[in-house]
């Protein structure tokens, strides 16, 4: 599913010219400062604009957005205030178990209803105690039985943390063990014995609204049971992970690129010492251009992973995991970076570069924090690692220096140093037994994002660039070649660093990985950076 592109661009240039109408940087930053989930704003975007009906299906009364669409949407709605993105995220994210697990007639009833109704929605998994960590689910689904023996329906006992849109929610799915297993139930916001707490005094996306839910005794039919059969929540909850660490990927995304224009657009009006601040090769190659390359990285295995997911593969947890990681930190980055470049000015409320940075923070953390996807991505291409016998980052180098013997102006041939770099990492660490070091699996899981980024930007930068900034496909060309450069200097130097300090064993692993070819491969980097630095000052010109 998709939608037509006329119909994206139709989409989102209605929620830019609602924003600068209604969603002035005054407006937010009076949200902010009051702590207020503003419902007129999302009752604007769901029931004036129809925003939500980009991710429900057709048939369900939506209007059957893909993947895609769904980043596009998501960056833009974080681009301009990542606390009212989140209440869109939280309504499906709240959904994800209807639409994943429920049966035709249940997903077609609850979804047909939040399209025509306009209904928020909260995903109720994070516990106390538990965190992330699903498998230690404390709330439990008690059956009640008919005098046939029969389940009539079931009371839900337990306590639920952290829940976006978790007080002004209308429907709720809530994550319960029941006999059979964890197993997902819808809620309604009135059910007698459920109750929300206080909003949460959050550091960044005060626009949303954060709460923990109570549930005592909470009965709801037994049609209310996802799927009608117990047990199935947890891999309910997994098959959507790629989907949903794809649009905090893109939240990551906008919040970084709002932030760091701000940056961009300030350093064209700034002048220091008889000349202004875009002309310093210091300020510019250090605090904005490193951050514009890390940024169209993410977006390009976003877009990857989006087109796959379109493509009708769902089984893309561990690419979510990787876009979300990469981007997430990219925009944290990129908007303590703008605070920076701003100067005292940035790190004033008056200005909304403060604002995005604390806002931004959440996206490291919610739907899986940047440990966890470390942690992810280490455990599944281990996996593969082994499986392969070591092959699947080889093979990938090997079609890298393929492309690259045809064009090598994205830097593929260093993107390939990368991957070689982290498959030797990788057979070391097997070798070794390296991974039995908890903090040595976790540093692998960053460096494989960075070698798959890197492959996938040279790739596409050259066969499929994006569209969605104003950068020309020879500028995107350029940044991979710089962001190919980080990987793989980052992949062979801390891959060394983590193996020796763990006790690897091979006295000439810095031969293997290649590092005199890795610091030649750095040749031009200033020069490169340089170009980058004056197209972002020509696609983003001080107003």
């Amino acid at each position: 599913m998709a939608l037509d592109r006329k119909e994206l661009d139709q989409i989102l240039s209605t929620l830019n010219k609602y924003a600068e109408k209604k969603l002035t940087p005054e407006f937010l930053l009076k949200l902010d400062h009051e702590d207020r989930f503003p419902n007129e704003v999302l009752a604007d975007l769901y029931n004036n604009i129809g925003l939500h009906l980009v991710f429900i299906d057709e048939e369900d009364d939506g209007l059957g957005g893909g993947a895609y669409d769904v980043y596009r949407v998501s960056e833009a709605m974080a681009g301009i205030d990542v606390g009212i993105a989140t209440g869109v995220l939280a309504t499906f994210l709240g959904a994800d178990p209807i639409v994943v697990g429920g049966t035709p007639e249940q997903k077609h009833y609850w979804m047909s209803r939040i399209a025509n109704e306009g209904l928020l929605v909260a995903y109720g998994a994070t516990e106390p105690q538990a965190g992330s960590d699903l498998a230690q689910l404390k709330t439990k689904a008690v059956p009640v039985l008919n005098e046939d023996g029969t389940v009539k329906g079931y009371n839900i006992t337990g306590r639920k943390q952290w829940i976006s849109n978790g007080g002004v929610a209308e429907i709720y799915t809530i994550l319960a063990a029941a006999p059979g297993g964890p197993s997902w139930f819808v809620v309604e916001k009135d059910a007698p014995g459920f109750t929300k707490n206080k909003p949460e005094d959050k550091h960044g996306i005060r626009a949303s609204n954060t709460a923990a839910l109570f549930l005592e005794d909470v009965y709801v039919d037994a049609d209310r049971l996802m799927g009608g059969v117990e047990g199935q929540g947890l891999a309910q909850a997994q098959a959507v992970f790629g989907y949903t660490r794809l649009m905090v990927a893109a939240f990551g995304l906008g919040a970084g690129w709002a932030a760091l224009k701000r940056a961009i657009k300030y350093s064209q009006t700034r002048v220091q010492g008889g000349a202004t601040l875009n002309e310093k090769q210091g300020y510019m190659d250090k605090l904005i251009v490193p951050n514009a390359v890390r940024l169209e990285a993410a977006r390009a295995y976003i877009e990857w992973t989006a087109e796959r997911i379109d493509a009708g593969d769902p089984n893309q947890q561990t690419e979510g995991a990787v876009a979300k990681y990469m981007a997430t930190e990219a925009g944290n980055k990129a908007a303590e970076d703008s605070i920076q470049a701003l100067g005292g000015y940035g790190y004033t409320k008056e200005y909304m570069v403060e604002k995005f940075k604390r806002d931004v923070r959440i996206t490291t953390i919610y739907e899986g924090t940047s440990e966890i996807m470390e942690w992810t991505i280490s455990r599944d291409r281990w996996q593969l690692h082994l499986k392969s016998k070591g092959a699947y980052y080889n093979d990938w180098a090997t079609q890298l220096e393929a492309l690259a013997r045809t064009n090598n102006n994205s830097g593929a041939a260093t993107a390939a140093l990368a991957m070689r770099a982290i498959a030797n990492i990788l057979e070391r660490a097997r070798i070794d037994r390296l991974t039995r070091n908890q903090h040595v699996l976790f540093r692998l899981g960053e460096l494989i994002a960075f070698a798959e980024t890197a492959a996938v930007f040279a790739d596409r930068s050259i066969n499929h660039p994006s569209d969605a900034m104003p950068f020309s496909p020879e500028t995107l060309q350029v940044m991979s070649r710089i962001h190919a450069r980080d990987a793989a200097l980052k992949i062979a130097t801390d891959g060394l660093r983590w193996a020796i300090g763990a006790g690897q064993s091979d006295p000439n692993l810095a031969g293997s990985l290649n590092l005199p070819a890795i610091y030649a491969a750095q040749a031009g980097l200033l020069e490169d950076m340089d170009f980058v630095g004056k197209k972002l000052v020509e696609a983003f010109p001080a107003e």
